[in-house]
């Protein structure tokens, strides 16, 4: 069953976080003080929303790194339960899409609370003064249709916060995998 975003209100300050990369070293959300944009996106490996669109998210997030753009994924399923989100399925989906960001797992689920993460994939933009400037889809790509995975309404709405102007609403939700909970730690 599909979920969608929870649609974080715009202007929330990005929530501070210190993650392990797949690669080795940890990640945190001050790591990218030069940064014009910081794009946290959740993710996981098993989900065909994600697998849908997982090589435009990788060419999108190249193309604008040169424009100022960071970017790190997060992966806060249960492993235990979904094996195939294990840190090292999580590298092999970064070297098949292309995932040329720190792509990080979320053990306790903390982060995923904190950013009130829903599914896989949720998209969440954060403008230079670090507050949420677009929540929201990549685009129209779904499992079910035929799509061309672009990223665009993603796009669009960071040539509008690298600019430095706002993204008007109403933002398309995201759509996808809902993040899969380790029991008895589902938010309240």
């Amino acid at each position: 069953m599909a979920i969608a975003s929870f649609m974080v209100p715009l202007g929330s300050p990005v929530p501070a976080f210190r993650l392990p990369a797949v690669g080795g070293g940890s990640v945190s959300d001050g790591d990218f003080p030069d940064a014009a944009a910081l794009l946290v996106v959740f993710l996981s490996n098993h989900c065909p929303y994600v697998r849908r669109i997982e090589d435009g998210i990788g060419a999108l997030t190249t193309e604008y790194a040169g424009k100022g753009l960071a970017t790190v994924a997060v992966c806060s399923n249960d492993v235990s339960n979904y094996p195939d989100d294990g840190a090292e399925h999580l590298r092999e989906q970064a070297e098949r899409a292309g995932f040329a960001f720190p792509y990080l797992v979320d053990e306790s689920q903390e982060t995923a609370k904190a950013f009130k993460a829903a599914c896989t994939p949720d998209f969440f933009v954060y403008g230079r003064e670090r507050t949420l400037a677009y929540r929201g889809e990549f685009d129209g790509a779904r499992p079910s249709n035929d799509v061309k995975a672009d990223g665009a309404a993603l796009r669009a709405a960071l040539d509008l916060v690298l600019a430095g102007k706002d993204v008007p609403e109403p933002h398309a939700p995201s759509l996808g995998c809902g993040i899969k909970w380790k029991p008895g730690n589902e938010p309240g």
